[in-house]
């Protein structure tokens, strides 16, 4: 059987990272508009994860995010088990958007939903949407914010008539203003690793692809003696309150990353070149070499496209690191110190020393 890859299964991030470049060249010329306002732009912030506004005493983040195709998942998921998964979806919505958020700093503040539907049927199911209202909500409380609102639109001949996309947008702030993380990163820093929950929000694509190459499909049963389909639909880590108490303790943050699509390639997503050499890949969680052996996915390509059990990275002092892994551990996560950061001239790289993987600059364009 051939290996799977993230293209093969109908994905392609050259294509699609194009476009997003295509759209940050266009959206910076709508910048001048924030003069209008009394506000400006911060330098060099398109391509990050999130979008920053300068105020007189704070800045104003913004991001939109999408669930992706983990949805899917729990729907073929209730047909072979009569288990709803829509409340740890909920929260699944709200992580794509406030893990991105706090990677410059932002606490978020509004968190809006945008649920799509090809048919209004769908929210005739009540088990299915008082789950994923009541995710929604957990999620937003996880990350002290408010529910804001949101649409419901119904898009027949858009959408699939049995299923709905899931989105949202969240607003956030800064402030003080030195609270925000502005990737000043230094020869020496130490990468701190926080644990993720599973595949979280990214490469669900591959995995359902993976399910269709099986007897079993998701009811396949893994080394843990949980199914699958189970285990693909863990609840994803939120991350807020991690880097609101760093800014409490007095950490300085210098970079933060958010690892989801692209992998462990998103670690070096800084514009400034860096090495980023890690040491320690800590934990591989079950269902990441349950799909690298099943599919099978080569190593290489499983760093490239998932998390495989580092769901944050916080980018800290050396002298700070140990500090860090403790106050993370304290909010129950998982944490390690997984390398350090090198300056090695113009060279932008990141290398997973135990593995022999490397993935140089040109594996990446987010901007």
């Amino acid at each position: 059987m051939s290996s799977l890859s993230y293209e093969q299964s109908g994905v392609n991030y050259d294509t699609l990272d194009a476009f997003k470049r295509a759209c940050q060249q266009a959206a910076a010329k709508t910048t001048p508009a924030l003069a209008f306002h009394g506000l400006s732009e911060p330098a060099n912030v398109r391509g990050e994860s999130a979008y920053l506004i300068e105020a007189s005493d704070s800045y104003l983040a913004h991001v939109e995010e999408g669930l992706g195709t983990k949805n899917l998942v729990a729907d073929a998921m209730f047909k072979l088990t009569g288990q709803s998964f829509y409340r740890n979806i909920g929260i699944d919505t709200v992580a794509t958007m406030v893990n991105d958020l706090v990677t410059c700093g932002a606490l978020p503040i509004s968190i809006a939903m945008h649920a799509a539907v090809g048919d209004s049927n769908w929210f005739a199911n009540e088990k299915f949407a008082a789950d994923l209202a009541a995710g929604f909500a957990d999620g937003c409380m996880q990350s002290r914010a408010v529910w804001g609102g949101g649409e419901t639109p119904a898009l027949k001949g858009i959408v699939n008539p049995d299923t709905i996309v899931l989105a949202g947008s969240a607003l956030g702030q800064i402030k003080p203003k030195s609270h925000r993380i502005t990737g000043t990163l230094h020869d020496g820093d130490a990468i701190v690793l926080l644990a993720s929950t599973g595949v979280q929000t990214n490469g669900l694509t591959l995995c359902r692809a993976l399910a269709d190459r099986l007897p079993e499909g998701y009811l396949t049963k893994m080394s843990d003696g949980r199914t699958y389909g189970e285990s693909l639909l863990d609840p994803s880590a939120i991350y807020v309150r991690f880097v609101a108490a760093c800014q409490d303790a007095g950490i300085p943050l210098h970079y933060a990353a958010h690892v989801t699509g692209h992998g462990w390639r998103k670690l070096m997503r800084l514009d400034e070149p860096f090495v980023y050499r890690m040491t320690d890949v800590g934990t591989v969680p079950p269902v990441f070499k349950f799909i690298m052996e099943k599919g099978p996915v080569e190593l290489r390509e499983a760093y490239a496209t998932f998390n495989m059990g580092a769901g944050f990275a916080a980018y800290v002092p050396a002298q700070d690191a140990q500090r860090t892994i403790r106050l993370a551990q304290s909010l129950r996560h998982t944490a390690w110190q997984g390398g350090t950061v090198q300056k090695q001239g113009d060279r932008k790289a990141v290398e997973i020393v135990p593995l022999g993987i490397t993935f140089e600059s040109d594996t990446l364009h987010v901007r």
